[in-house]
């Protein structure tokens, strides 16, 4: 008698690797990984660009409690604009994609994940 039970295959660029995560040398990325990973370190990294601006739009929602819709116009325009600068920035794209592709690859080669490799280095 045959089984009914369906079984998958995973690609061996998802499952391969020292430690089954994956090919580590893979530089091909899923849709997740374009449409949210890296536009969330792109966001990331865009805020730090855009410091000063961010400071100063959290310093007037403060300030400004309820009333801050109306009077922080102008610092989240500013914002705005800083951050829409980085987005359409195709170099800063790139080098986003290139920073996640190497956490990645370092992450299937060692199977820590970034965050835990950030806390075992020691601190200067």
């Amino acid at each position: 008698m045959k089984d009914n039970v369906q079984r998958t295959v995973i690609s061996p660029k998802l499952a391969g690797g020292p430690h089954g995560l994956g090919d580590p040398d893979d530089t091909s990325l899923r849709k997740v990984e374009k449409d949210v990973l890296i536009t969330q370190l792109m966001r990331d990294k865009a805020k730090e660009n855009c410091h000063e601006v961010v400071e100063e739009f959290s310093k007037c929602c403060v300030d400004n409690s309820f009333l801050m819709v109306v009077r922080c116009r102008k610092q989240n325009s500013a914002l705005k604009s800083c951050l829409v600068k980085w987005f359409n920035d195709e170099k800063f794209k790139e080098e986003c994609t290139q920073e996640y592709l190497n956490d990645r690859r370092e992450y299937r080669l060692t199977g820590i994940p970034k965050k835990s490799r950030q806390k075992k280095l020691p601190s200067s």
